[in-house]
C-alpha cells in the first residue's frame, strides 16, 4: 500500500519576501501596527530580519514570523 519515503537527509526550505523585508527595514526603530493572521500588534519595531520581526510592546517582546504578516504600517498615533 503506502511505501515509506527514503530518508535523504534534511532539506532547507527558504521562504523569502524581499519586497516586504525591504519595506520593513525602513521602519526599524519606529512605532508600527502589524496585522497578522492571529490579530493586530502595535509596538516598536526593534529589528526586522528576514524572519522574524521583533516587536516591543511595553515590557514584552514578540517575535513575528514574516509569513504571518498580512500588512504593516507606521503607527500614526505614536509618531
Amino acid at each position: 500500500m503506502n511505501q515509506p519515503m527514503p530518508m535523504t537527509g534534511p532539506e532547507e526550505i527558504v521562504v523569502s519576501e524581499p519586497y516586504v523585508f525591504s519595506a520593513v527595514s525602513t521602519l526599524i526603530g519606529s512605532p508600527v501596527v502589524i496585522e497578522t493572521t492571529r490579530g493586530r500588534i502595535s509596538g516598536m519595531l526593534m529589528d526586522g530580519k528576514p524572519d522574524p520581526l521583533i516587536i516591543k510592546v511595553g515590557d514584552s517582546t514578540f517575535f513575528v514570523r514574516l509569513c504571518e504578516v498580512v500588512w504593516i504600517m507606521p503607527d500614526p498615533l505614536k509618531r
